[in-house]
């Protein structure tokens, strides 16, 4: 999946404008300059293309030589990473000597860059924009990213420079790509090197040793994939170094490009808030999911710890409680086998395709056991049932009013199909369609 960065100087609308393209407000949005501390990541789609954005912000406003320290790091590293640049300016302000530091770092990239002039609300201030054609960057393009004027026409041109996904940075597309991602420190790269027979990793006791996501073939004890052991993803706040930025933009790709993810969380600190936004980023993505929480000898344990343990960890990431949980102690190489074979079935249920016959054999009784309620007086009549040739395992529902049918419903058959298919790991997902 490609990755659009946004760059340009404090206050120019950055943050306006990723939340406008992820749909939600994720980034904070104040008149103050310098706002934006944190890196913020979101997936936006147009025309059919679904790419990722982030936002860089993370500079302060009160010190001497901003642009010197801190933006010159954002946008070099920004700019290396992404596929496309989105560099934004501010009509009413002029060219700044900022925006041609940032102008001329740009052009000697020469990565694809789409140029706009943000705070054009009003016709007469379209005047404004034609100025910034002197940066060199090509084509200009007048948004208002308060009110969305003009963000369609920018999209196109954004969609149109876009590199094609053509799977080619895979080394084995064929191979299943196992990703293993958490927070720093909680041996990651110890269960990589456990698994490999080998110290592909450097591994030491300081958080965040990792910088790169790397990528190793396993062929071994009957099992074949792309294993991936990542950077640490630490709070947003905490990441102050320049490196820690691109670790965690890797740590981003290799997730969105991967095919089950292994969380590893530590047994001494339980499933934290960082440990939940990595799971949810992996559920927004759509990904297979086996949890490790390692480091299990260093808890005290009676008969009953792992079972309060396990009950504890589901309840806090219900209703996706069908996920399996392995403890393992990495240093003393306990259980980490099971993880592979809770990865494979994963994988196994993550890839499974469903004959038509059979889904319709088994889950029509069930519709009929249990229909869906009437809405307004009208009755839903769920007539066939067929998997999508997605890579992850989805179903149309196809019926006379897919409009009357509400979600506790949709829930109902998505639950009626992992207990009859074993989904277990994977995210399902039902489509009603009109017949």
């Amino acid at each position: 999946m490609s990755l659009v960065a946004i760059v340009g100087r404090p206050n120019v609308g950055k943050s306006t404008l990723f939340n406008r393209l992820v749909g939600m407000r994720q980034a904070i949005v104040d008149e103050t300059a310098g706002v934006t501390r944190d890196r913020h990541y979101g997936k936006t789609e147009w025309c059919g293309r679904e790419f990722s954005v982030v936002d860089t912000g993370g500079y302060t406003s009160n010190s001497d030589d901003i642009f010197e320290e801190e933006i010159r790091k954002q946008v070099v590293l920004a700019v290396e990473e992404a596929d496309l640049v989105l560099f934004m300016v501010e009509g009413a302000t002029g060219i700044t000597d900022y925006d041609n530091e940032i102008a001329d770092m740009l052009r000697r990239s020469g990565k694809p860059v789409v140029l706009a002039v943000n705070k054009v609300d009003s016709g007469e201030k379209i005047y404004d924009t034609f100025q910034f054609y002197a940066l060199g960057l090509g084509e200009v393009w007048s948004i208002s990213a308060a009110n969305g004027g003009g963000t369609g026409d920018l999209l196109d041109a954004i969609v149109k420079q876009l590199p094609e996904d053509d799977g080619t940075a895979d080394e084995h597309p064929e191979l299943p790509h196992i990703t293993v991602v958490g927070r720093p420190n909680v041996g990651k790269s110890s269960l990589t090197n456990a698994l490999l027979g080998k110290e592909r990793n450097i591994v030491t006791p300081i958080a965040g040793t990792t910088r790169d996501s790397i990528a190793e073939h396993y062929n071994r004890f009957g099992h074949e994939f792309m294993l991936v052991d990542t950077a640490g993803m630490r709070k947003r706040s905490k990441v102050h170094e320049d490196l820690e930025f691109y670790s965690v933009m890797r740590s981003i790709r290799a997730i969105e490009h991967s095919d089950v993810c292994i969380l590893m969380i530590d047994a001494t600190l339980g499933m934290e808030a960082q440990d939940m936004s990595i799971f949810n980023l992996i559920q927004k993505n759509r990904k297979g999911c086996v949890l490790v929480v390692n480091k299990w000898d260093l808890v005290e344990k009676d008969s009953n710890t792992m079972k309060e343990y396990t009950a504890a960890l589901k309840s806090r990431i219900a209703p996706n409680d069908d996920i399996p949980i392995i403890f393992t102690s990495v240093l003393n190489k306990q259980r980490i086998l099971n993880v592979l074979e809770a990865a494979q079935k994963v994988y196994d249920n993550y890839s499974k395709k469903i004959p038509t016959s059979k889904l319709n054999e088994v889950m029509l009784p069930e519709i009929e056991n249990y229909p869906p309620p009437a809405w307004k007086g009208k009755y839903v009549k769920i007539k066939f049932i067929t998997q999508l040739p997605t890579r992850f395992p989805s179903f149309a529902f196809f019926c006379n009013l897919p409009q009357y049918v509400r979600d506790p419903y949709k829930r109902f058959l998505e639950n009626r199909l992992r207990e009859n298919f074993d989904f277990e790991g994977c995210p399902v997902q039902v489509f009603l369609r009109q017949k």
